[in-house]
């Protein structure tokens, strides 16, 4: 796992390799600086002369300011490499997370998937910097320290042979009992980033039914739990202070008493003023590395929770991939189901669809059409491979879908979905994610055919006009029809509609099969609807009910032979021809 996520900082090894050395720098500096003025202290006691006075002066001036020069250019250093490296982490997330499948989506939530790109992320830089400065500066701080507590007050020194085992074994009692809290609150940050998605996506809905005192409620809880779990943890963290506290002046009062009594007995023979004054200053540095230790193990500690949840997203494996030799043509339209089954996990009970056998050939029109929950969608799904059948087989252009590069397979099937989604950026900008070389002329074209050219122009800015994100400024109608252009514009050989035309009038929604008839006559065009107007007049209509194919035929051929199609035919036409209603 570790190197893994360390492998994200590349390009900033050197960032990161120059921070570890300006921090030893800074260090073996800040080390001698108390024994430097120990000896300007023992120099004014003797009553030196001025010059000797201000040349040690000097000497601790160069030496503090090196020292600050060191911590400056490491401070900028480890920015720099903490900073590339949460970008990279964050990148490389973005674009595992464009390799998944459906499959692999449904795996993780959306609101989980956001918390690890953004709080999780935060909480590994905030570790990785840690590592990188204070992980490095604690413990040769600490070890140096020690060393010249020795050199310089010797036997006093053992002071810290007992401080030092008593701090750490305090601290690690603390982070300790804080891991559980922080390690919880990861989860919860999930379930309140999905209040939060699912509120600000249903807002419509909530202001319908006047839910915001309800939705208010649900949020406050969600805050509220991740308020106690941090409050808990960090009144844990908070015991860091008062131990530290206590070890800081235990060891004052330890080197001034036994010091002040060595110096008087021994007629400063054993021990100076100068060196009981380094002792204090070495003793501070010991235990506030020790603090320092210990908050990177509260870090370190909050943070492995997220180095895993990262860790996950990174080292899952995509269930669809391109074999080692695709084939990267797509011949033509025609699609074939043999023997399909298919069910979305492997440890579903239930399939989705079972035994489907059907052959369309290339430039047909399909309609598909069943009740809610008949699996109308997800056979579709199967086509451009966005899930891999559980048995049989799906063919495209005769070639097993499993056996082509999926952005060859993908380039030549446009969907448009239930879900119609619009990014926020200009009209041309949301078509041309059909065909980024789309030109102005191609685009009107498609918008022609998806019968949105005519609204679009009513617009003051036109085809420049700026849709705001999710297309909230457009309705549902507009969207589905700049939907179905920005697909046109893939040229693709299977064109496929989700229930793509339930928000525009029947009268549109015949205009549109007509211009699909007319002007791309060699896609093959699959359309799923609610309406028996949408598909009436297709080559083939397909009926689903229960994941299994009902009936297939055209509409005169199922009036006669399937139940379900006549008793939907007829609660909408009354019997009579919609067409002439």
């Amino acid at each position: 796992m570790l190197k893994r996520l360390l492998s994200c900082v590349r390009e900033y090894k050197l960032a990161t390799i120059l921070t570890l050395i300006f921090i030893t720098g800074e260090v073996v500096i800040e080390v001698f600086i108390p024994f430097i003025t120990a000896d300007l202290v023992n120099l004014i006691e003797a009553g030196a002369e001025l010059t000797d006075v201000v040349k040690r002066g000097l000497v601790l001036l160069v030496m503090a300011l090196a020292s600050l020069c060191c911590g400056a250019i490491a401070g900028f250093t480890c920015a720099k490499a903490s900073a590339g490296f949460a970008k990279n982490l964050r990148g490389d997330l973005f674009h595992k997370v464009q390799t998944y499948s459906f499959e692999n989506i449904d795996k993780f939530s959306s609101s989980s998937l956001v918390t690890r790109m953004t709080t999780d992320v935060t909480n590994v830089q905030m570790a990785f910097m840690m590592l990188i400065r204070i992980a490095i500066r604690a413990p040769l701080m600490l070890i140096f320290s020690v060393i010249m507590a020795y050199i310089m007050g010797g036997a006093l020194a053992t002071s810290f042979v007992v401080l030092i085992p008593f701090l750490a074994f305090g601290l690690f009692l603390v982070a300790r009992n804080a891991m559980p809290a922080f390690k919880r609150v990861f989860k919860k940050y999930d379930r309140l980033n999905e209040s939060i998605e699912e509120n600000v996506r249903g807002m419509r809905v909530v202001k319908g039914f006047s839910r915001e005192e309800y939705e208010k409620e649900k949020f406050g809880k969600a805050a509220e739990n991740i308020r106690a779990d941090f409050t808990k943890a960090e009144r844990i963290v908070a015991c860091n202070n008062p131990l530290m506290q206590i070890c800081v002046y235990f060891n004052m009062v330890f080197v001034l008493t036994i010091g002040s009594k060595l110096i008087i007995e021994s007629g400063a023979t054993l021990i100076n003023v100068g060196e009981i004054s380094a002792m204090l200053t070495y003793g501070m540095q010991i235990l506030m590395q020790l603090m320092m230790l210990s908050m990177i193990f509260v870090m370190l500690t909050m943070s492995s929770e997220s180095m895993k949840r990262i860790y996950e997203v990174l080292s899952e494996t995509p269930t669809l991939k391109s074999p080692e030799e695709p084939v990267t043509e797509v011949t033509d339209g025609s699609i074939v189901f043999d023997n399909v089954s298919f069910k979305y996990s492997e440890k579903a009970e239930k399939y989705a669809l079972s035994d489907i056998n059907i052959t369309i050939p290339s430039g047909a029109t399909v309609g598909i059409l069943g009740g809610t929950g008949s699996s109308k969608s997800t056979i579709v799904q199967l086509i451009p491979r966005l899930y891999d059948v559980s048995c049989g087989s799906v063919a495209v252009g005769g070639v097993d879908v499993r056996s082509y590069d999926l952005d060859t397979l993908r380039g030549e099937v446009a969907m448009v979905l239930q879900k119609n989604l619009l990014f926020s950026g200009t009209i041309k900008e949301n078509l041309r994610w059909g065909n980024e070389n789309a030109t102005d002329e191609e685009i009107i074209e498609a918008c022609r055919l998806a019968q949105a050219d005519e609204f679009v122009r009513s617009f003051p800015d036109g085809y420049d006009t700026y849709i705001e994100q999710g297309g909230t400024n457009v309705s549902g109608g507009q969207k589905q029809r700049l939907c179905i252009a920005r697909a046109l514009l893939k040229k693709p050989k299977i064109l496929i509609l989700d229930d793509s035309t339930s928000a525009v009038d029947t009268k549109t929604d015949m205009l549109i099969r007509s211009a699909f008839k007319k002007y791309i006559p060699e896609t093959t065009k699959i359309i799923i609807a609610q309406r028996v107007a949408s598909v009436q007049d297709a080559d083939m209509i397909i009926v689903m009910d229960g994941g299994k194919i009902s009936a297939v035929g055209t509409h005169g051929e199922l009036l006669e032979t399937s139940e379900i199609y006549r008793e939907v035919y007829t609660q909408q036409t009354g019997g009579g021809d919609e067409n002439d209603r």
